[in-house]
Order: C-alpha cells, then structure tokens, then sequence
C-alpha cells in the first residue's frame, strides 16, 4: 500500500499549487481579492479547528465549514525559515452588507464570526504572506480588538497587499464557504387525499393506490 501522507506530500510540491490555483481562480477568490490579479500558492497553509469532542475540521478549497465549527481559533502550520516574517489572514469577501467591493475581516488574533442570514454561503479565505510590516499589522490588530463593529472590520485586501506588496509576498491559500446558523429546510407537508370512497366512479385504475399500507401499487395486479 503507498502512504496517502506520502502522495500528499509528493502533490503538494509538484502539481499541488498549480491545482490550487485553478480551483481559487474558478471559485473568485482571486477576482474577490486580487481584482482578477493571480498567485500561485506554493507554502502548504494547513488550517484545522478543533471541536469539543476532540475531532478536527480541517480547510482545504472549497469544502463547507459550518459557523460553529469555525467558532474557534484555528491551528494553522507551514513550513517557513527560522527568524523569516509571516502575515496571517482571515477575511470574508462577498459578506460586507453596505459595500459590494470590501470584505470583512475575520481573523488576525480573533475568532471568526458568524454569517449574516439569509445572505447563502460566505466564503472565509484563509491567506499567508511570505513578509510582514509589522507597524500597520500592529496596528490592524490594536482596532480589531478594540470593537466588534462591522464598520472597523471592513478591509481590502487588494488595498492592503497593495500598501505593503514591496514587504509581503502572498504565499499559501486556504479557503471554505459557511452559511449562517442554524438553517431550516421547508418539510412540505402530506399529500391531501380525501376521503376513500365505496364506488370511485370515474377514478383512475390507481385509485387504490392513494389508500394502501404498503407502497407496493395495485395498478397492474387487479
């Protein structure tokens, strides 16, 4: 048997960014983000939540975690050089409730928050940057922290990268889609029948079939 920690291990140095990409490109998160500007993300960026029963929602590109699983701080792990600058992010494009082009950020030190109802899926765009300036990242971090209002969360990053691109490089790429908690599906209620009659005149050979215990049809049989 081969090791599936081995082919993963092979596919993420080889073709694995190549195919990340495509699958970010298809899904817009470049188009959301980078305004249609493209990265090939070669770091692996292996984000995982942790959940009470000590299981792990792992985020990969495109797979849906729930609001409640992502409620956490996630474990995050790549492979960087000793004493190198990171920049972890944790933005929401498509969420923003007043502007179509903004994001709302999620998480730098904080936990994610929820989606908005009825608005569908929400993407939550896990993203690495090879670099950090760390004056505005303090910066950043210190009004995230400060409020929860949606105003001070609202963030670019096209016009983020584009402040610090000559200090940042984007490197590793983890996206999910999350829909607002909890969600209620309409049961369509029983077919109506009315009441069996003796002689169903002028009724369909299944007639019968409407009043029967068991779904084998009559329709055929008498």
């Amino acid at each position: 048997l081969i090791p599936l920690a081995d082919v993963r291990a092979e596919w993420e140095k080889s073709s694995g960014p190549l195919h990340k990409q495509r699958v970010a490109q298809h899904c817009g998160i470049f188009r959301d983000l980078f305004k249609g500007a493209t990265f090939i993300p070669w770091v692996a960026l292996r984000v995982e939540y942790s959940q009470e029963d000590e299981d792990l929602v792992p985020v990969y590109y495109g797979n849906v975690v729930t609001p409640s699983e992502a409620s956490s701080p996630p474990a995050v792990s790549y492979e960087a050089d000793k004493g190198s600058l990171w920049t972890l992010l944790l933005t929401n494009p498509g969420g923003h409730l007043r502007d179509t082009d903004s994001e709302y950020l999620h998480w730098l030190v904080e936990s994610p928050g929820t989606a908005g109802s009825g608005m569908g899926f929400h993407c939550g765009t896990s993203m690495t940057f090879s670099g950090a300036p760390a004056v505005t990242f303090s910066t950043l971090v210190f009004w995230v922290l400060l409020s929860h209002s949606l105003k001070l969360r609202t963030f670019s990053t096209f016009d983020f990268y584009r402040k610090h691109e000559d200090a940042m490089t984007p490197a590793g790429l983890a996206f999910f889609p999350h829909m607002r908690e909890p969600v209620f599906e309409f049961v369509r209620p029983p077919v109506y029948h009315p009441p069996q009659v003796k002689f169903p005149r002028q009724q369909p050979l299944r007639y019968l079939d409407r009043y029967r215990d068991s779904e084998e049809p009559t329709y055929g049989i008498y």
